[in-house]
């Protein structure tokens, strides 16, 4: 099995800490994707997409960071706990995942863009009005996860850690990344992260999460791009 991640993106962290976290044996393919080497024409024959993860399973090629991680689960012989079998207990890791996408994932990803994107994109400082309200709206997801989803349990879905964890713990890592400590203020939260830290591995979980701690060289490995050019109008709309 072949996995295309950047370590840059959080579903590709995501996808990567559970299957080595699990111990499922894959090849490690690197897209490197401020260098546009998604929009490659290698890249393309394996996904018409040009996004990453992508997962390559013998001729089975599937996208989309949720989808190959319950695939993975469901092909794999992994503890029950990561998605369980119980109806409820599933129902509530997949209430999650659909929730996350247009909320923690969408309002983390716009901090973590404007902080270190936007100079770039448009050649000009973030707007402090603009910076405000995506860290607002990010506030707002990090509530909804303490108190709606965590509440007191150990994990989202109670005592065991699950898929929806590894995924939440991701997208928190990429403002991390971008210079915003999200855990400084919100103890719980914090002794959240440890507590998956410390299930997934804490070498593995700082090995997934190196590249975006040292994202700092990102902006000027963005200028560099040739690709660039490709990636402004969707950056703008972004911004606008």
């Amino acid at each position: 099995m072949e996995l295309y991640l950047d370590l840059n993106s959080q579903p590709c962290r995501s996808v990567f800490m559970f299957a080595r976290a699990v111990g499922i044996p894959f090849e490690f393919k690197l897209v490197d994707l401020p260098t546009g080497q998604q929009y490659g024409e290698e890249f393309g024959k394996i996904s018409a997409l040009r996004k990453v993860p992508v997962m390559k399973d013998g001729r089975f090629v599937l996208t989309e960071s949720v989808a190959i991680l319950k695939y993975l689960v469901q092909k794999h012989s992994v503890a029950d706990h990561w998605y369980p079998a119980d109806l409820q207990q599933r129902a509530r890791v997949n209430e999650y995942l659909s929730w996350q996408h247009t909320n923690l994932r969408a309002h983390g990803s716009k901090v973590f863009l404007l902080k270190l994107m936007f100079p770039v994109i448009m050649d000009a400082e973030v707007p402090k009005d603009k910076m405000d309200a995506a860290i607002e709206d990010l506030n707002k997801s990090l509530m909804l996860l303490e108190e709606h989803f965590l509440q007191n349990k150990p994990f989202i879905v109670g005592d065991k850690i699950s898929l929806a964890d590894v995924v939440a713990v991701a997208e928190i890592m990429q403002p991390v990344g971008s210079g915003i400590d999200v855990f400084a203020s919100r103890p719980k939260l914090a002794a959240w992260r440890e507590r998956v830290k410390k299930e997934v591995g804490e070498n593995l979980f700082e090995e997934a999460n190196d590249t975006i701690m040292k994202v700092g060289s990102l902006p000027e490995k963005m200028r560099n791009n040739s690709q660039l050019e490709k990636l402004k109008p969707m950056f703008r709309k972004i911004f606008s």
